[in-house]
């Protein structure tokens, strides 16, 4: 199993409705894709707004390359995301689940 982590942090204005956006566009769109396995999102309050980190667990890297395509390690930050953000990682990490 494969987990992914990627990180951003949201407007303080926007906090909610990024969390709104995950739970009712993506993680119902990666949800249909052969391999997903799960989702966290983590959050943290920060001096310049809100931090998450979000957390998806795959059955593989051929399965993440379906939601994320050839370039598994360049973060999918929709243009409405984008907006929402104060500042968010271009990329991501991908560890091996050991247990």
């Amino acid at each position: 199993m494969i987990s992914r982590h990627w990180s951003g942090v949201a407007k303080s204005a926007s906090a909610e409705a990024y969390v709104q956006h995950l739970r009712t566009e993506t993680f119902p769109a990666i949800g249909e894709l052969p391999g997903f396995v799960s989702a966290s999102i983590l959050r943290r309050v920060v001096s310049n707004g809100v931090d998450f980190l979000v957390v998806t667990q795959w059955a593989s890297l051929d399965a993440i390359r379906a939601f994320a395509g050839a370039e598994v390690e360049t973060a999918v930050v929709p243009q409405k995301v984008k907006d929402m953000m104060v500042a968010y990682d271009r990329t991501v990490r991908h560890y091996e689940v050991l247990t």
